[in-house]
């Protein structure tokens, strides 16, 4: 015992302050949300087009617009790499998470995607938030990045929010994956065995189209083809900071800017 409370003393406190003090340090290779501007786009370049494996980029012929689903986004950074003007860049915001499919589509002018719930559930659930996790056919690194958030360098549970074995004891459901044919059943069911009210999070490219396996015959294009999402997070993985940061948005527990 005495050992181990020498250790712990010696560790001190591992805990993010964040939201409440600066983010964690992000990792050097990170890329966040996609700063573009579409004034550097060269007249029949397109070469970002081909080199994005999930066709997540296009080019308005007319107005030379470049747009970046980042919904679809695997945040490779191959359209950053093959731009030869700079026109595609990847920031290190964190904050990549919208209630809204469309805002998740990145233009020169786009506002930052934002968590905008409806103000009854967000009352309803704000105090606590029980989720459980639903892995829908994923390669389990979203999966990985999520469960770390209960870790004591993240301590999700000071927040109320817990990841619950049963969904009849759920708030609503967390999902990862591009959902396969084989999870399909699975998910339906879970979704349903959630009381009402309830909420959906989708979390990484999987989960919110189909990822890598876009219309693939096995897979579904993601959780909103079977089940209504309230919650989108892009990623492949998303970083733990971006899940936490959505999770929080979701409940209204960030401080005013964040």
């Amino acid at each position: 015992m005495l050992k181990a409370i020498k250790a712990r003393l010696q560790q001190g406190y591992r805990t993010t302050s964040y939201p409440d003090g600066p983010p964690p340090e992000l990792p050097r290779h990170f890329a966040g949300l996609p700063v573009i501007d579409s004034s550097k786009c060269l007249p029949a370049c397109r070469q970002c087009i081909p080199a994005c494996p999930t066709q997540a980029l296009d080019i308005d012929t007319r107005t030379r617009q470049v747009s970046l689903d980042t919904g679809r986004c695997l945040f490779c950074r191959e359209c950053q790499r093959v731009c030869p003007a700079g026109a595609i860049q990847f920031s290190r915001d964190f904050r990549l998470a919208s209630s809204s499919r469309e805002r998740l589509v990145v233009t020169d002018s786009s506002p930052l995607p934002a968590v905008e719930l409806d103000g009854a559930i967000v009352r309803l659930l704000g105090r606590s938030l029980k989720l459980r996790q639903v892995s829908a056919g994923g390669c389990n690194a979203c999966e990985a990045d999520t469960n770390v958030l209960g870790t004591v360098g993240w301590d999700l549970g000071r927040f109320g929010i817990q990841f619950v074995a049963s969904p009849r004891h759920a708030d609503g459901l967390l999902i990862t994956g591009p959902v396969t044919e084989n999870t399909r059943l699975a998910l339906e069911k879970t979704y349903q065995a959630v009381p009402s009210p309830k909420i959906v999070i989708a979390v990484g490219a999987c989960a919110i189209s189909g990822g890598p396996y876009l219309d693939h015959p096995e897979a579904h294009n993601g959780a909103a083809s079977l089940v209504p999402v309230d919650v989108y997070v892009p990623g492949c993985p998303p970083h733990p900071l971006t899940i936490l940061h959505a999770l929080l948005a979701t409940i209204g527990r960030l401080p005013r800017g964040l």
